[in-house]
């Protein structure tokens, strides 16, 4: 294991048993999908089903935080970013980056391809939304472990703590059904119902 690896790891676990935030985002109620999600799981419908069968947190081992790390890494240095307006000319369309661009979503998707390809639960690592440091809606990847939900974003070659990223978590998919869920600091939400009900 490479000592960067291990430095990252160390961090982590430091960070994560601070007393700033809870290592952990809870859902709360169901929200709305995006549409460029809905559309995507259309065409990819494996992508949006939920496997109760797997589990929904990893232990958190050296191992993974260097999986972690270098599908982060990897995916964020060889794709080119570039919005779906100037890609596609549409707003919103949620895609594998196979012609080596994409925006934010498109990176977050393909790490989680290649994540579950290595052998992870696609259930441990959800689509989140939030609101980045410009004010403006923003794609990142959680992946949730016994340690705390990390997150692997486009804008940094790090693996974070989810209160590491000075973003605003407003929603992610959900764990339990095939929908999306909003976020809270408090472990009170209830809801099951899918948003796709609603």
């Amino acid at each position: 294991m490479g000592r960067r690896i291990w430095i990252v790891l160390a961090l982590l676990l430091s960070a994560m048993s601070s007393g700033n935030a809870g290592p952990h985002l809870f859902r709360d109620e169901a929200a709305p999908p995006l549409p460029g999600w809905v559309a995507f799981c259309s065409r990819h419908a494996e992508e949006c089903t939920v496997d109760l069968t797997e589990p929904e947190f990893l232990p958190l081992t050296a191992e993974l935080a260097a999986l972690l790390s270098s599908v982060n890494l990897s995916v964020n240095r060889s794709l080119i970013p570039v919005t779906d307006q100037n890609h596609w000319g549409v707003a919103d369309l949620w895609s594998y980056p196979s012609d080596g661009l994409g925006d934010c979503e498109d990176y977050q998707l393909l790490k989680r391809r290649m994540l579950v390809e290595a052998g992870l639960p696609r259930r441990a690592m959800r689509m989140t939304v939030v609101i980045d440091e410009n004010g403006e809606g923003h794609a990142v990847l959680t992946v949730r472990t016994d340690r705390g939900d990390l997150i692997l974003d486009n804008k940094t070659d790090d693996v974070l703590a989810w209160f590491s990223t000075n973003y605003r978590y407003i929603k992610r998919e959900s764990a339990e059904t095939a929908g999306w869920v909003y976020l809270t600091l408090e472990q009170a939400g209830t809801s099951l119902t899918s948003s796709s009900d609603r």
